[in-house]
């Protein structure tokens, strides 16, 4: 289960990190930490297909923590 979720804040963070600052493409540890816990909660039948965890997280962003709203908004 924890590889499941490192794995699943990696993906996440390299399509929405990825896409602003190249240099963090699979985000730092605290970047997937904000947003794992969210993922599995609002986007689990999307693992593990990069964009549509994307896609489903900007749908759900009223539901994400508040740290894992910050990744989002981040620009490097």
């Amino acid at each position: 289960m924890l590889r499941l979720r490192i794995l699943v804040g990696a993906a996440i963070l390299a399509g929405q990190v990825g896409a602003s600052a190249p240099g963090l493409a699979q985000g730092t540890p605290q970047q997937r930490a904000a947003c794992t816990d969210d993922a599995l909660r609002l986007c689990a039948a999307e693992v593990p297909n990069v964009s549509r965890i994307t896609s489903c997280m900007k749908a759900n962003f009223s539901r994400l923590s508040a740290g894992c709203k910050a990744v989002f908004h981040y620009r490097g």
